[in-house]
């Protein structure tokens, strides 16, 4: 009888937290600014906080909502806590085609280089690429562990690729697809969202859409099979949400780690159930919160320097996933 009112007062609580951390990513940045410039009409400080500081908060939102959601998507699927959103080589594949992307740079047109378009055409490629190889391997391979291991293996192999890629270009280059691989939010504008929030609402609707099935996954396929839940069909469902979440969002901010396996496991500690009707939209506002509060670590320098996002999700989250390890170990 208690269970949902504690539940509303997490979820308020959560909402809050949510809020609260926006509006302090918005207020806050490497650039100092005075308070009164969120009302002000000065053109530079209107530019700074509406055309940078705004999307990158809500980019931040949007991306730790959704790979948080695919990490628990990618848990479910795999009944395999360390499993993560880019298990499936989506991440890998989007890496890939960066590379190739900056090592062929010399070949493409300029204007396309400098759109900004050609890292995020290059990632998008490259992630669906993978993806169809996995979904179409996903028809033939009954056992989600098997399938795991292909997704695995696509990683790897793209990975090679790309260290391939790495050994033999120019340090040019090299020195652009390092820095993608740190991660940023700031580097989606308000074209670029246009884009991105369609895509990534599409994958969230869909992962609210199967909620049922994934909690009779949560007891094993042969029980799902016996309610009547089409495994073939969840998992197909569950890998074009992934690809959605984690594809899109690692095209336009970059890998970002960790966020994606440890949010699940502090949603399921918080509201002690493993429900997905509770679960999903609890790790779309624990997603978002951490990973506002990692883009607020990432401004503590000031003065015109920023650190990494995935650096800061790294401290974050790999701590989170000891905690959670020995939380589990002690209690057993």
């Amino acid at each position: 009888m208690n269970t949902l009112p504690k539940n509303t007062l997490l979820f308020v609580g959560l909402i809050l937290l949510t809020a609260a951390l926006f509006l302090l990513d918005i207020a806050f940045g490497s650039v100092r600014l005075p308070l009164e410039a969120l009302l002000s009409d000065n053109p530079i400080y209107h530019e700074i906080i509406f055309n940078f500081r705004l999307p990158k908060a809500l980019t931040a939102i949007i991306t730790g909502a959704s790979i948080s959601v695919a990490g628990l998507l990618m848990q479910t699927l795999f009944r395999n806590p360390l499993a993560g959103p880019y298990v499936l080589g989506v991440s890998s594949g989007a890496s890939l085609g960066v590379a190739i992307f900056l090592l062929g740079s010399s070949f493409l047109p300029i204007a396309f280089i400098q759109s900004g378009w050609g890292l995020v055409i290059s990632a998008i490629l490259g992630g669906v690429l993978v993806l169809l190889l996995v979904l179409g391997i996903s028809f033939r391979v009954r056992q989600a562990v098997s399938l795991l291991i292909v997704g695995i293996m696509f990683g790897q192999i793209a990975g090679s690729l790309v260290t391939i890629l790495q050994n033999s270009s120019n340090p040019d280059s090299l020195k652009l697809f390092v820095v993608w691989t740190f991660g940023s939010l700031s580097a989606v504008s308000w074209t670029y969202m246009q884009v991105m929030l369609p895509l990534v609402v599409v994958g969230l609707l869909l992962a609210l859409t199967i909620q049922k099935s994934l909690n009779g996954l949560l007891l094993g396929e042969n029980y799902a099979q016996g309610l009547g839940i089409s495994i073939v069909r969840t998992r197909f469902l569950i890998i074009i949400a992934v690809a959605l979440l984690a594809g899109t969002t690692t095209a336009f901010t970059g890998p970002i780690a960790f966020i994606g396996m440890a949010v699940p496991h502090l949603v399921r500690g918080l509201f002690r159930t493993s429900d997905h009707r509770i679960t999903l939209p609890g790790t779309m506002l624990c997603g978002a919160s951490l990973l506002l509060l990692c883009d607020l670590a990432t401004q503590l320098p000031a003065d015109g320097y920023t650190l990494p996002i995935n650096a800061i999700s790294a401290l974050v989250g790999a701590p989170i996933i000891i905690w959670i390890i020995l939380k589990k170990k002690s209690n057993s």
